[in-house]
């Protein structure tokens, strides 16, 4: 049975409309991909995320295909992977392979997976990317991991300022800063690793704001994410998972609920340090 949650949406910088939570495919493999998805578009999500790193964008377009709901109903983001960026490689057939994969027409948004700098391409990466944008192959493009001095180099030596970078953001790592600089040049921020890969659900300062809404723990921490304005887009393979992360916009976090939980950051990752992280695979 479908919700009847109306899912706020984020207008991106170039005018297209973002569904504000979003259903997450890492980890899932691809033969439990397309029934994971199904059922989150059965359940109400209309936005899901993909990458090529995942192995499943082949399986996600299937199940928006068999589906039934309208593709314009539906926004899906993918990823170029880390293999597509290295000097020498064809990122504009990498890029391709993603649209023929998903095979649902142009792909609502494309991200840069991570900038690898000790590789160092990250520059000419994204203009191949902007190029696919003009053909129309993206609806909207943007980047994922990218700190302020990646984004800065964009900013300075391209055309297209990325729609959104998505990174690890979760009460132990809030990222304000970034989200800040994010903010300051309409770059939305989306957060990947939302719940700390599970690591907050035990936090005791979280249990009795969870108690006192009636709500679990991570539900109240989704709603953190929801109110700061971030896109998130929570994974389960679980049908009543998945309709739970649902069922976030009935409710809210006041204030002091809110100042608890940003009281909870101490800048550690569950995930690469982007700074650091260079692995292609």
């Amino acid at each position: 049975m479908a919700s009847t949650t109306t899912i706020p949406s984020i207008t991106l910088n170039n005018g297209v409309t973002i569904p504000q939570l979003g259903f997450g495919v890492f980890q899932i493999p691809p033969s439990e991909t397309k029934a994971a998805t199904l059922t989150a578009l059965e359940l109400g999500y209309r936005h899901i995320d993909t990458a090529q790193m995942y192995g499943n964008e082949a399986e996600v377009g299937q199940a928006v295909r068999e589906s039934g709901i309208p593709r314009d109903e539906i926004f899906i983001t993918s990823k170029l992977n880390n293999n597509a960026h290295a000097p020498g490689a064809d990122t504009a057939a990498a890029a391709q392979r993603t649209v023929d994969d998903l095979d649902i027409g142009p792909v609502d948004l494309y991200l840069i997976h991570w900038p690898l700098p000790g590789v160092g391409s990250y520059v000419e990466t994204w203009k191949v990317l902007e190029q696919a944008y003009r053909d129309g192959k993206f609806r909207a493009i943007g980047v994922s991991n990218f700190h302020q001095q990646h984004l800065t180099r964009l900013l300075d030596e391209t055309d297209v300022v990325p729609a959104v970078n998505q990174i690890e953001v979760h009460p132990y790592l809030s990222q304000n800063p970034l989200r800040q600089f994010n903010s300051e040049h309409q770059i939305i921020t989306e957060a990947w690793s939302p719940i700390a890969q599970g690591a907050v659900l035990d936090d005791p300062a979280l249990a009795p704001i969870a108690e006192e809404l009636g709500r679990s723990v991570a539900q109240v921490v989704l709603r953190w994410h929801i109110q700061r304005g971030d896109v998130v887009f929570p994974k389960s393979v679980t049908r009543a998972r998945i309709a739970e992360n649902l069922e976030l916009f009935d409710f809210e976090l006041s204030d002091a609920q809110v100042d608890v939980i940003e009281s909870l950051n101490a800048d550690r990752r569950r995930g690469p340090n982007p700074e650091e992280f260079n692995w292609v695979p």
